[in-house]
Formats: structure tokens, C-alpha cells, sequence
């Protein structure tokens, strides 16, 4: 038997045996876990593996994969098969494994990388191991509870906004001003570049919700990420931060983006909101999608618009909103100001 190179969206699963035999008759899910052959390198050339390194796949190599959905603007949207496939999509650095429905242009003569399916990965049980709450059991939303922490929550208007860059630097500059600073990316696609991001501009505590054994959010349920939510809060309750930075992935049209906003328990767990741009005129509509939820806790703009000084003035010509840029974000002093004279919703 191949070497299998284990992805880190299956990290946790550790014993297991190939069925070959229900290939073709067992319909997956998002969370199975299965061992594929590489069949063709096309965009993606190497999985992040169990041990979060960047790991060279080629073809013949057999892999271990979860299946997920994937949403992603400049990447590909995704889905998991409803049936049997002679070749299967990567989707996802991170071990994403499904059928490429849509992609971004620039990836269209290339394609995704190109998989075959080898077996299901099955326990002692004989059913298909599913990473989902593979490890742990989940943990419902306790819209009540209350929280010692003080809550910021990064959002972009689009992918690739800046929200993670937003949520790293602020990270920095809470450290700097000697505050205890958690990060929890809350939706997404699995990969630990942005928390492992966070994690060196200082953050004490960083966690995301591939520790609950999501390989994606998107197409879960509310309930479900308001239960991811809850599993990750009460990690970083045990840590006694000062702040935690929430990151929440893609554009505020989004679906999981939108229904999470849009849900009152979770907009009144915010004490802060961040709001990160492209561009000058995302601001306008960013703000005018927030408002409406946060009010005065819609702290200020930042994002890759504050990279050009004229669309910073641009912004600041049309508003009274604040723009936090790189070297204002990690200003420790400048930061711890700029908040103790901001109202403070208490979170619940």
C-alpha cells in the first residue's frame, strides 16, 4: 500500500480501514472521509497536511480528503457529489474534496487538481468516518451566557478585502497595548494561514472552526455555526482574554455572513465591528448594511482601500467614520484610545 499523505482537514482521524467496496453505491456528505489518487496536478500542486505544513502532492500519490461544499469569489464554488464519479476536485488546500460547479477566470485554463477515489475511510463501526464532531462533542449556543471578554469582529465587504489582515494587525496592536488577545476564525474553508497570521502578530489563543471537524462552513445551517460559535467561546473562555478578534469569511452578501448578521443572540455578542474595503465606494454600502445592525458599535473602516492614501481621503471626505490603517491598527496606545472612547455594548 502508498504512502497516504493526510490532510489536515482529516487531522484527527487516526484509525481507520479503506472500503473499496462501496465506492459506487455510498452516497458522501460533507465531513466523509476518503483516500483518492491524484490523477492530474492542475491549480493545486500540495494540500496542507495533518501537521498544518505545506505538502507537494504529485500524481500516483494517494491523499486522504474530507468532502465540503466551498464558496470562494476567486476560487471555486463547490459542492459535494450527489453519486459517483470516474474523477473528484480538490477544492481546497486545506484536504476539500468535491465537484467544482463555477470557478474564477484566471483559474479556468487551468482547472482544479483532478482526483480518483480509492476507498472510504471506515471505523471499528464499519461506517464511514466523518470528521464532524469526529473528536469532540458539540456544544449549543448559549445566546445568555455571559463573556469576560470584549468582543471585535472583523468583516470584509467582498473576499480579499483585507478582514484578515484587519484582524491580524489588530491582534498586534491589542498585544502591543498589553492587552491577552484571542482570534477564532468563525466560517470559511479550512486552512491555517490566517489564524496561524494572527497567531504571530501575537495573538495568545487562535482557533477556528475546523476544530470542531468542519472541513467548510458554507451550506451549513445557522444553528449549526451558532454551535461552532459556542464550541469556540468557551475554548477561549478558558484562556481569560482581554479581547477576542472574530473573523467571519467572503462579503456581507454571503449567505452564512448574512444570516449570522442578521441574527440578533449574535450581533449582540459584538462589542465592536470592523469593516473591511477594496475600495472607497464598498464603504458606503458596508456601512450602509451595518448600521442598521451594530449602530455606534461599527468602529471603524480599514481593509486594502487604506493602502492608497487617495481613496483614504476619499472615505474621510465622504463620512465621520474612523479609518484604522496598518500603522494605526498596531499602534498600541493610539488602538486602547481610540476604544475607551467608544460606547461598549456589553456582550451576552
Amino acid at each position: 500500500m502508498k504512502t497516504i499523505k493526510k490532510a489536515n482537514s482529516c487531522k484527527y482521524v487516526t484509525e481507520y480501514t479503506i472500503n473499496r467496496e462501496i465506492i459506487k453505491t455510498y452516497v458522501p456528505k460533507a465531513g466523509d472521509v476518503a483516500i483518492f489518487e491524484v490523477i492530474e496536478i492542475c491549480s493545486l500542486n500540495a494540500i496542507q497536511n495533518f501537521e498544518g505544513r505545506n505538502c507537494r502532492i504529485f500524481e500516483e500519490d494517494y491523499v486522504m480528503l474530507a468532502f465540503g461544499n466551498r464558496y470562494a469569489s476567486n476560487q471555486f464554488e463547490a459542492y459535494v457529489p450527489q453519486a459517483y464519479q470516474d474523477t473528484y476536485d480538490l477544492v481546497g488546500k486545506g484536504g476539500v474534496v468535491g465537484n467544482v460547479a463555477s470557478m474564477y477566470y484566471k483559474l479556468e485554463d487551468i482547472g482544479p487538481t483532478k482526483l480518483k477515489l480509492v476507498g472510504y475511510a471506515t471505523g471499528l463501526n464499519g461506517r464511514v468516518i466523518n470528521t464532524i464532531y469526529h473528536h469532540r462533542q458539540p456544544t449549543p449556543f448559549q445566546p445568555f451566557e455571559s463573556r469576560p471578554f470584549k468582543t471585535i469582529l472583523s468583516v470584509g465587504a467582498s473576499m480579499d478585502s483585507g478582514k484578515t489582515t484587519t484582524a491580524a494587525y489588530l491582534c498586534r496592536g491589542l498585544k502591543s497595548a498589553g492587552n491577552k488577545v484571542a482570534y477564532i476564525k468563525l466560517t470559511g474553508t479550512i486552512f491555517n494561514k490566517d489564524k496561524m497570521f494572527c497567531y504571530d502578530c501575537g495573538a495568545d489563543y487562535v482557533s477556528d472552526f475546523s476544530e470542531m471537524g468542519y472541513p467548510s462552513t458554507y451550506l451549513c445551517s445557522l444553528d449549526e455555526i451558532l454551535d461552532i460559535y459556542e464550541g469556540l467561546l468557551q475554548e477561549v473562555s478558558a484562556i481569560n482574554p482581554d479581547y477576542l478578534v472574530i473573523e467571519i469569511a467572503d462579503g456581507l452578501y454571503q449567505r452564512e455572513t448574512q444570516r449570522l448578521l442578521n441574527h440578533l443572540a449574535f450581533s449582540d455578542s459584538i462589542n465592536y465591528t470592523v469593516l473591511s474595503c477594496s475600495d472607497s465606494l464598498a464603504v458606503h454600502t458596508g456601512i450602509q448594511l451595518l448600521a442598521p445592525i451594530f449602530g455606534e458599535r461599527v468602529l471603524a473602516v480599514g481593509g486594502r482601500f487604506t493602502g492608497s492614501p487617495l481613496l483614504v481621503e476619499e472615505v474621510e471626505q465622504q463620512g465621520t467614520i474612523p479609518v484604522l490603517t496598518l500603522e494605526k491598527l498596531v499602534d498600541g496606545n493610539l488602538l486602547n484610545a481610540f476604544l475607551a472612547n467608544k460606547k461598549v455594548k456589553i456582550a451576552v
